[in-house]
Parts: structure tokens; C-alpha cells; sequence
């Protein structure tokens, strides 16, 4: 039955492609004259009375996608008025993009013979941005309705914290709600995607534990097992999830200012569908995801996220196939051009007209980048060539620190070309350009920091093994003779290499390990126990971006210092 349905859909849409292509034609040229003679009215509904047309035959051979783009462009159409000035340019640009999208929309139709409505989302409500409309969720298109209930803690271990009054009851809220918010922070920025998603796991399982019992558990429950899942499957934070995120914020919010009355609330059924949805798309086997599906009689999407990203991909923007060319292209021409950036810093062949090379090199990749519209790119790309025609011509060497500002350029360039390659051309491939690198810093340090990364990392290991057997093993403080020890020699190596805050941290744990565990003569109560966890795992995440090209957090330093405060530390 299914089978043909599609089949007669499909042979609809064979009737009417052809006029489907000359109505957009249509369309696309009378809003180029528009553009052209702002004042021509005529033009501009001929625009809109073509959109209405295309939205009708969408409709009669039931491409949902293309039947609601056309609604909401036909909606920003009529914001754009007669004698349109400059400052209705964004309207126009989006409503170009919009019929652009419709083109390539067919297209991939005509090819996959399958209407995903999904994949026109994007550009549907950046339509709906331009006019100052909320945005169309994420779900949008799930048509299920999430009638059950289930209980989405069942399959997490989730061990009560003990909160004796309220007064430890804010302390470990205020210290769930700054992971959140760090982990949130990263997401929005794109920043340290693993750590922030791994932030916001460890906050979400902290409140339900912390809410266990109460109506708000249900919902930092479902958030553990979706940051978890994002986490597993890499699933990238678009804006409608990243103002999810931010929505979900307010709920650690009020625990912290409202107390436990806050508890005895949860979010609206909106909430759950989108965090349900993230599940349903992710490609996740799980158990708990599978249970979770299962209670709501939905099937795990054959079209997972993964999928659909790259088929956005194809029909957005260059093709896939050509901007893999491209990038092949700039990634040959950035080898040749490192190699002789390598000759330079060496001083094998201290001749200056090698720099004129480079800079011709580097001109010619500008130019390729500025074809794509990555104008911050393409710029740094010609303004290093400028340097290095510079100094050809007063016929001197770049110093070493020039060299690295020319590498650190080189380097950005091609990670944007990796970029293109596997995302398309996004404003955040053109981002990459103001990327800051620690290339300033001499490769010994860099092998420092990676070494030192190591040992920290296998250090933080230690102590938290030290720990667990000090735990199992009815207190024998044995287990943590060696800890301090360990802990500051990584310390003493964090103040070699400049990193007083870290190292300031690190002392702290170190005098926590030491008084609350160590030197007290009674068991350490289960408030000391979770600090010290967050605060070595807040360690661990920072460690983590020692020796490679991520800027480092100090929101994670922050963390740590915030839950050792919490005991006194």
C-alpha cells in the first residue's frame, strides 16, 4: 500500500515537474527585475502570484516541504514593499535563497524520488527569522503524538545525594547548574564540543539524582540519556538545539533560586517531544533509547541524522563531489606551500625570492576561497601574502614569530578546507580564520604540553582508582599515600609552563585530598566525595586540551574551584 502510494506520488510529480521548472524560472526572474527597479510593483507580484502557484501544485502532488516553503516565502514576500531601501536587503536575500533551495529541492526529489520536508527546514525558518517569526521546531515534521509516560530513569543508576537541609540542597543545585552552564556555553560557541557535551551528561545525571522522586527528575533524566547520546553519535548543536539547551537552562535555574519547590514542577510536553525527537533521529541502539521508543510505539528513524546532514549537504550549497575537488585543490597547493615555509624557517636556502613564491601560492588560494563567498578566508589568505612580499622586497628573513603568524594562517586555511570537504560551505568554515593557535609557543613547549597532558591526565587517573580503593576498602588511607605526591609534581609542572590557575587548582584538590580524607578522623560524608568528583573530572576535561589547538577553558577551572569551594576548600 505504502509502496504505491509513493508510486502514484511519484508519477504525479513526473506530470508536473516541467511546469513545477518553468514556474520557479518564472519566479526567480521576476524577482531579479525587482531587484533590479525596486519600484516595479508589477514584478514583485508576478513574484508572489508564481510562489502561490508552486505552492499549489506542492500541494496537489503532497510535497510537504516544498508546499511550506513556499507558504513562508510567499509570507516574506509580502514584507517586502514597493521601493524596498537597503534595509529590506536581508528579506531579499533570504527570499532568493528560498527559491534557489525550491530548484535544488526538485532536484533532489526528481533523484530520491522521496519528499523528506526535514531537510528544507534550515532555510524555511531562516524565512521566518527575517521576518521576526519564532523558528519551527526541530520536530516539526514528527508526526507522533508522545501519549505515554514513561519513565526515563528506570535504565540510569542514579544513587540519592544526601542533602541534609536546604542549605546543601542549593549547594549541589548552584554546582549542577555551573556545569550545565559551562557545557552549554561550548555548545553555543561550537567550542570543545566533547567536553561540552559531557558537561552537560554529568550536570543533567547530578539533578536527577538531586530531584530524585519529584516530577523534575522525569525531565533531567530524558536530558542524561540525550547528552549522552549526542556524545555517542557526535550529533552537532544547530540553533533550534542549542536554544533547546537554553530552555532547560531555567529549569537548574529555579532549583537554585526557588529551592525544592521548584522540584515538584516539569517542562512542557514541547520539551520532551524535541529531546524524544533528538533520540528518534540519532541512530542510537541503546537500551534505554530503544525502551523509551518502544513506550511510545515509535520506530527509530531508517533516516537517521547522520544521513540527513549529508543529504543537507548535497542540496545546499556546491555539490558535495565539487567542493571535495575544490578542497583536494587547495590542500595540494597548501602541501607545496608548507614545504617551502619549512625551507624559510630552517634557513636551507636564506634566498628572499622564495618568500615571493609562497606569497604568489597563497594569493592564488585567496582568490579560489573568495569564489565561495569566504571573504574572512580569503582575506587572511592575501593579507599574508602581503606581508611576505614585503619582506622580499626590503630583501629580509621573516623572524620566527613571523613565521608562525604565516603558519598559524596556513594551518587555518586548511583545516577550512577539511571543513568544506565534509560540512559544505557554512559561516563557520569562514570562522576558521580568526582561529587563534598556539604556535606562538616553541615546538619544545608544544611536546612539553603534550607530554605534560599525558602525565596529568594519568595522574587525575591515579587519584580517582586511590580513591574508589580507599572507598571499598573501609577507609584505609594507605590507598592515598601516594596521591599528593603525584598531584604536585603535575602541579609543579603546570607552573613550568605559565599555568598558575591551573596549578592554583590542582594545590587545592591536592590540600582537599589531604585534610578531608587523609588527616580526618572520621569518614568523609558523600558532600566531599561528589566535590571531589566534580572537581577532578572538571580537571580532566581542562587536562584534556593540553597539546593540541583548542583554546583552553577556564570555565573548567572555574567548576573545579567552585565544587572544592563548596566543602571548604
Amino acid at each position: 500500500m505504502v509502496q504505491a502510494s509513493l508510486a502514484t506520488k511519484t508519477q504525479s510529480f513526473g506530470l508536473v515537474r516541467e511546469e513545477i521548472e518553468h514556474t520557479i524560472g518564472q519566479a526567480e526572474q521576476s524577482l531579479e527585475r525587482f531587484q533590479e527597479n525596486r519600484e516595479s510593483g508589477e514584478d514583485l507580484q508576478n513574484c508572489v502570484d508564481y510562489l502561490n502557484q508552486l505552492r499549489g501544485i506542492f500541494s496537489l502532488v503532497e510535497l510537504r516541504g516544498g508546499a511550506l516553503l513556499c507558504q513562508e516565502a510567499v509570507s516574506l514576500s509580502n514584507e517586502v514593499p514597493v521601493g524596498a531601501t537597503d534595509d529590506k536587503n536581508n528579506l531579499l536575500t533570504a527570499l532568493n535563497n528560498a527559491i534557489f533551495t525550491l530548484r535544488r529541492y526538485v532536484e533532489y526529489y526528481q533523484r530520491q524520488q522521496t519528499d523528506r520536508p526535514e531537510l528544507l527546514l534550515p532555510v524555511i525558518n531562516e524565512i521566518r527569522e527575517a521576518r521576526h517569526d519564532s523558528p519551527y521546531p526541530d520536530s516539526c515534521f514528527f508526526e507522533t503524538s508522545l501519549a505515554a509516560s514513561p519513565d526515563f530513569c528506570a535504565d540510569l543508576s542514579l544513587p540519592p545525594l544526601e542533602t541534609v537541609d536546604d542549605n546543601d540542597m542549593e549547594i549541589h543545585a548552584r554546582r549542577f547548574r555551573l556545569m550545565y552552564q559551562v557545557g552549554l556555553l561550548g555548545l553555543i560557541r561550537n567550542e570543545n564540543m566533547t567536553t561540552s557535551r559531557r558537561l552537560l551528561a554529568r550536570a543533567a545525571r547530578g539533578l536527577s539524582r538531586l530531584c530524585q522522586g519529584e516530577a523534575l527528575s522525569s525531565l533531567w533524566c530524558l536530558v542524561t540519556i540525550v547528552t549522552d547520546v549526542m556524545e555517542e553519535k557526535q550529533l552537532p548543536a544547530e540553533k533550534n538545539r542549542k536554544r533547546l539547551f537554553m530552555k532547560i537552562e531555567r529549569y537548574a535555574r529555579e532549583l537554585v533560586q526557588v529551592g525544592r519547590v521548584a522540584m515538584g514542577k516539569t517542562a512542557p510536553h514541547s520539551v520532551f517531544r524535541e529531546l524524544v525527537y533528538i533520540l528518534y533521529r540519532s541512530g542510537s541502539q541503546k537500551r534505554e533509547v530503544t525502551r523509551i521508543l518502544d513506550a511510545y510505539q515509535v520506530a527509530p528513524a531508517a533516516f537517521t541524522e547522520e544521513r540527513m546532514l549529508e543529504h543537507r549537504r548535497h542540496l545546499y550549497g556546491p555539490g558535495a563531489d565539487v567542493l571535495r575537488s575544490f578542497s583536494d585543490a587547495i590542500n595540494e597547493e597548501l602541501k607545496e606551500l608548507k614545504d617551502r615555509l619549512d625551507i624559510v624557517e630552517r634557513g636551507i636556502d636564506p634566498d628572499t625570492t622564495e618568500l615571493n613564491t609562497i606569497a604568489e601560492s597563497l594569493e592564488r588560494v585567496g582568490n579560489s576561497l573568495l569564489i565561495l563567498d569566504l571573504h574572512q578566508l580569503s582575506t587572511l589568505a592575501r593579507e599574508e601574502a602581503g606581508k611576505l612580499r614585503g619582506w622580499q622586497e626590503k630583501g629580509t628573513l621573516p623572524s620566527e614569530a613571523e613565521l608562525y603568524s604565516v603558519a598559524d594562517a596556513v594551518l587555518n586555511i586548511e583545516e577550512a578546507a577539511q571543513h568544506l570537504a565534509s560540512h559544505g560551505v557554512t559561516a563557520e568554515t569562514d570562522q576558521l580564520a580568526q582561529k587563534v593557535r598556539r604556535n606562538d609557543q616553541s615546538v619544545y613547549v608544544q611536546e612539553a604540553l603534550i607530554v605534560l597532558g599525558d602525565e596529568a591526565s594519568s595522574a587525575l587517573t591515579l587519584a580517582k582508582q586511590a580513591i574508589t580503593a580507599f572507598l571499598e576498602s573501609d577507609f584505609d588511607k594507605l590507598h592515598l599515600a601516594n596521591v599528593p605526591v603525584t598531584l604536585r609534581s603535575i602541579e609543579g609542572g603546570m607552573k613550568l609552563l605559565d599555568d598558575e590557575a591551573a596549578a592554583s587548582v590542582i594545590a587545592r584538590l591536592t590540600t582537599c585530598i589531604e585534610t578531608q580524607l587523609l588527616n580526618a578522623q572520621q569518614p568523609p560524608n558523600s558532600k566531599v566525595l561528589e566535590a571531589l568528583a566534580d572537581a577532578i573530572t572538571s580537571l580532566e576535561y581542562y587536562i584534556e586540551g593540553l597539546g593540541v589547538n583548542e583554546n583552553r577553558n577556564p570555565e573548567l577551572l572555574r567548576l573545579a574551584e567552585t565544587s572544592l569551594q563548596d566543602v571548604g576548600i
